[in-house]
């Protein structure tokens, strides 16, 4: 079979552990390149995919992209825009990690020159594959909720020193904070579940001595349906609330702890290495479904990240969909730039 040579832009956390080996577990695409300045992670590339070309800079991909169809961008947040419309520029179609851009005009920027190119573009929202997300989706899409009048929904981890990144350090320039990091996921949940929104309430603080972007937040969405979203997300959560609880008219559902693909992949563990229940979790950790005393363990529908891009490989190979549409990272933005000006933190 031939298989789409795939160029990862950037082979830090999200390049090597996040989509690299999701790249590398489909059958139709290889990782064929890597663009990475550091000797370690270069050697790093070449351990774990052999005959991968690795370069130094963009600028080198970029100039001779042969034997590359897609470039998925994994650098820094303020380098996603600018990389993106260079690979287009070369005629590459394109994926994105999360948070598409540092800016929604950036990233309508960016989906309009694709359009104008007839490239495909996609942004890498693995979350919505997630176990968790994806039995809550199964159980509104049966219908089992009633009306749904109220979504909960928390990425909090309890990390009272900081480690020092970007992430923590940096500033709204550098798409840095919580806020533009787990609120890309949450918001973006948010909207695939329940649609458009018209009204934002955020809260934003930075609650640890010497951080410069926000570590704490919680934003209100109501939607155009009715439902109100409510999402927590925290560095600094000494006790850790449900991932989800779904509140509708006829029953509810409540589910704690993360989907496990994350801890896996950054263990070594891949897709399809002959290790069973890829993406599930044992009985004891299912949700809980009911409403009163009539309650009951629903089980968890496995997780499966590789779905994105095997998701990409048809938009390619097949003309499918992209598995992530742009436009939907634009809105994303939108809202949560919209949620920095509510809360006093910046311009909207």
């Amino acid at each position: 079979m031939d298989q789409l040579g795939v160029a990862v832009v950037g082979y830090g956390l999200a390049g090597s552990v996040f989509h690299a080996p999701l790249i590398a577990a489909d059958p139709r695409l290889r990782v064929a390149a890597v663009v990475t300045s550091s000797e370690e992670r270069a050697a790093k590339a070449r351990a774990e995919h052999p005959g991968v070309r690795v370069v130094p800079n963009a600028d080198e991909l970029f100039t001779d992209p042969a034997g590359i169809d897609l470039a998925v961008i994994a650098t820094p947040n303020s380098s996603h825009a600018p990389l993106a419309l260079r690979a287009l520029a070369a005629g590459l179609p394109v994926v994105v990690d999360k948070p598409f851009a540092v800016t929604s005009s950036d990233a309508d920027a960016v989906v309009t020159a694709a359009e104008d190119a007839g490239l495909a573009l996609s942004m890498f929202q693995n979350r919505r594959w997630d176990n968790d997300f994806l039995t809550v989706r199964a159980l509104l899409d049966a219908g089992e909720f009633g009306e749904v009048r109220r979504f909960e929904s928390r990425f909090e981890r309890w990390r009272p020193v900081t480690k020092g990144g970007w992430r923590e350090l940096g500033t709204a320039a550098d798409g840095a904070g919580i806020l533009f990091d787990l609120g890309s996921h949450l918001v973006d949940q948010a909207l695939t579940l329940f649609g458009p929104v018209t009204e934002v309430y955020a809260e934003l603080d930075r609650r640890r001595p010497g951080v410069q972007a926000d570590d704490d937040a919680f934003i209100a969405l109501t939607h155009a349906c009715g439902t109100r979203s409510q999402l927590w997300m925290s560095a600094v959560a000494p006790q850790l609330g449900p991932r989800l609880r779904v509140l509708g008219s006829t029953s509810g559902y409540t589910v704690h702890g993360l989907d496990p693909q994350e801890d896996d992949l950054r263990a070594g563990r891949r897709p399809g290495d002959g290790e069973p229940g890829w993406g599930t979790v044992p009985p004891d950790r299912w949700g809980t479904f009911g409403a009163g005393d009539d309650l009951r363990a629903v089980p968890t529908v496995p997780g499966d990240y590789p779905a994105f891009y095997a998701g990409m490989a048809a938009a390619l190979l097949d003309d499918a969909p992209v598995p992530v549409d742009p436009r939907d990272a634009v809105h994303t933005l939108r809202i949560l730039e919209y949620a920095a000006h509510v809360a006093g933190r910046d311009e909207p």
